[in-house]
């Protein structure tokens, strides 16, 4: 499986799924939401350092290609580094997403564009061009380290960081586990109960002996 053929499996699979695959997979903070909840990020990480400045988000977007997905580490920032010109600009590029672990602005211009923006938070104010600082380190964004070229995928349930390998080795399970999931709604929805499809007495059965045990479905 190449590169290609990985976000086309992703893109038809929920974060959920692939962290049920690896249950130790990176997962950025909760607080960093999607504008648009109704929109997936499936790209390659194109990081970025910068602290209530966006001199250096410009740089790091003109040197952008399809497919990136622009990662920034805010170091707290209070004021806003991204906003409608910026998604605008990556949108017309071709970019896959973008994604600040602090402010945004323009909310509702960015919820109307096609690419998906996640931010911590917002605020109508923009911070000031005076500093380049670091583009393609190694960074922190939403409690987690961020590899340049490292697989970003997000969607309404939070944002998962893996590298191109790991994500591979994971598609078959997680593909097992959406289908399985996908049928025991269907017989829950026909009215079957969920606690007779586990082995839930079993599995608690178990764990009061002490033997060691996995809660499973029996279909």
């Amino acid at each position: 499986m190449n590169k290609i053929e990985l976000f086309q499996s992703l893109s038809t699979l929920s974060v959920a799924s692939i962290a049920d695959a690896d249950k130790t997979i990176r997962v950025m903070s909760s607080e960093i939401r999607p504008v648009n909840p109704r929109q997936k990020i499936v790209g390659t990480a194109r990081t970025v350092s910068c602290h209530n400045d966006f001199l250096t988000v410009i740089g790091a977007l003109s040197q952008s290609r399809a497919g990136d997905v622009l990662v920034v580490d805010s170091r707290e920032s209070t004021r806003a580094l991204v906003g409608e010109l910026f998604s605008t600009e990556a949108q017309r590029r071709g970019l896959a997403g973008i994604i600040v672990d602090g402010p945004v602005r323009d909310v509702g211009a960015l919820y109307k564009l096609e690419i998906p923006v996640y931010a911590r938070s917002y605020c109508p104010c923009s911070g000031t061009t005076k500093k380049m600082m670091e583009t393609q380190t190694e960074i922190r964004c939403g409690g987690i380290n961020v590899v340049p070229e490292e697989i970003v995928f997000g969607d309404e349930d939070g944002i998962i960081v893996a590298s191109v390998s790991q994500l591979i080795d994971l598609i078959p399970l997680a593909i097992q586990i959406q289908k399985t999931e996908e049928v025991i709604v269907g017989k829950i929805r026909e009215g079957e109960c969920l606690i007779d499809m586990l082995n839930f007495e079993e599995h608690v059965e178990s764990l009061a002996r002490g033997v060691e045990s996995s809660l499973s479905f029996k279909i």
